[in-house]
């Protein structure tokens, strides 16, 4: 952070906090819904699913549109427009008597897809070097937000309600709305949307991507277990007698140790380059978490499930994304970001329905059984992926008249040694590079360049 100027310290913690008040909003209601809203009309184990989930459904229709529009409209009106949605949408759940309007209040704050948005406003407001500090410090208020949100959500309910939740996530969602009007800069140049936002043309073929789709398919079943989960969880606590008031004292020391566990998981896998292989771990322990539960349903067997299940959690939550930086091809990491973000919303919704499912039809306790089968079809599916070569990206600003000048220029980088991929943006004058970190002379591709140019 010491290398970031004025204007991007300004953009990271201002940016950062918008992220966070909607993240926190958004993940609030998950741990408290299955028992505060018992007294909402026409209550029942498949609503409590569809309200938990349905933002996920909007989330993920919207998530792409939404940044298509920051391009057209400005980063800044985009973000208003979706945090002023995450406020209708917070007070119609808030003023809310049935489990019907709490679900409409639900897909009303899920319209307020921003995400995209705020990471393309950010990437216009910061340098291409000091770009990835930014992004970490945005991208590490999601798992600090969700650890909150499961310790204050609890809280708040117990004190005041359902409605409170609601009440403070449409003030927290004002408070972005001042930041994002009165404190996030407004963009002086704008970046390259290529490495940010999605893009129309490459949608269908990013899906087709081997390697990409197993990842957005672990996204997707990670948010759909996640959902699902607590769709009983907070019941089950109840029948051992745990009261509701005191769920954050089972939460709160879980989600800590989970942390400092999960980090030596990540470290490892970086210092042994073996990501597939802790990947697979992690997902193991999503489905040990399971059976334990499923075979053992006593306070301490539910906490070192948890522990197990939010170690295996975060560790997926933050190489996932890591990975798919990695595969995705030069020049559409947004592109690739995009489709992920929308597989994880998507995920989110999904959960919600198969938790309510499953509780209406059969006791609790069999959800874990069919959360432990979905996992094993995960980690078979999961077993099968290729961990390219750790790379870097680049971007270099080109001259190119039409299509052919920009093949033509591709195929002759693609020659230099240490070149894994091209692609040349002839809507952007831009090429992106994705170069093996070892073998690769920067100048040279420079000099290449600067030559098609005078050709």
């Amino acid at each position: 952070m010491s290398h970031l100027n004025p204007l991007e310290k300004r953009a990271a913690w201002s940016l950062a906090l918008v992220f966070a008040f909607r993240m926190l909003g958004l993940f609030m209601l998950i741990p408290v819904f299955a028992i505060f809203g018992k007294d909402l009309i026409g209550f029942s184990p498949m609503w409590i699913g569809l309200a938990i989930g349905a933002y996920g459904l909007t989330q993920a229709l919207l998530q792409i549109p939404m940044g298509w529009l920051s391009d057209k409209w400005g980063r800044k009106p985009v973000m208003l427009l979706g945090l002023g949605f995450f406020v209708l949408g917070s007070v119609v759940a808030a003023l809310a008597d049935s489990v019907y309007m709490v679900t409409f209040g639900r897909v009303l704050q899920g319209m307020g897809a921003i995400s995209g948005a705020v990471m393309a406003l950010a990437s216009d407001l910061t340098r291409e070097e000091q770009r990835p500090k930014v992004m970490a410090v945005i991208g590490m208020t999601i798992g600090l937000s969700f650890t909150i949100a499961m310790v204050a959500g609890p809280a708040i309910a117990a004190a005041s309600g359902l409605s409170g939740i609601f009440w403070c996530t449409a003030l927290m969602a004002i408070t972005g709305l001042l930041l994002v009007w009165k404190v996030v800069p407004v963009a002086v140049s704008k970046a390259p949307t290529s490495e940010t936002l999605a893009t129309k043309g490459q949608i269908s073929a990013l899906f087709r991507h081997p390697e990409l789709l197993r990842l957005n398919f672990g996204v997707l079943v990670l948010h759909l277990l996640l959902t699902a989960i607590f769709v009983v969880l907070p019941t089950l606590l109840l029948q051992l007698n745990f009261v509701s008031e005191q769920h954050w004292q089972l939460y709160l020391p879980v989600l800590i140790a989970a942390f400092i566990l999960m980090v030596p998981l990540m470290i490892l896998a970086s210092r042994k380059q073996q990501e597939k292989g802790y990947l697979l771990l992690a997902i193991s322990l999503l489905i040990v978490s399971f059976v334990l539960i499923l075979i053992n349903q006593q306070l301490w067997s539910i906490a070192l499930a948890l522990l197990l299940f939010f170690v295996g959690f975060n560790y997926l939550e933050a190489s996932m994304p890591a990975l798919l930086s990695r595969i995705a091809p030069a020049g559409l990491k947004g592109t690739a970001m995009g489709t992920y973000a929308s597989a994880q919303f998507f995920g989110a919704f999904a959960g919600g329905i198969l938790g309510g499912a499953v509780a209406s039809f059969s006791s609790g306790e069999s959800l874990f059984a069919v959360a432990a089968l979905i996992g094993l079809l995960w980690l078979a599916y999961a077993s099968s992926m290729t961990v390219p070569a750790r790379s870097q990206r680049l971007s270099l600003p080109v001259k190119v008249a039409d299509e052919a000048a920009a093949a033509q220029l591709a195929e002759r980088l693609t020659q230099l040694k240490g070149v894994l991929e091209v692609t040349v943006v002839v809507a952007e004058q831009r090429l992106y590079l994705k170069v093996g970190q070892q073998h690769f002379d920067l100048a040279e591709a420079q000099s290449l360049v600067e030559s098609s140019q005078k050709s």
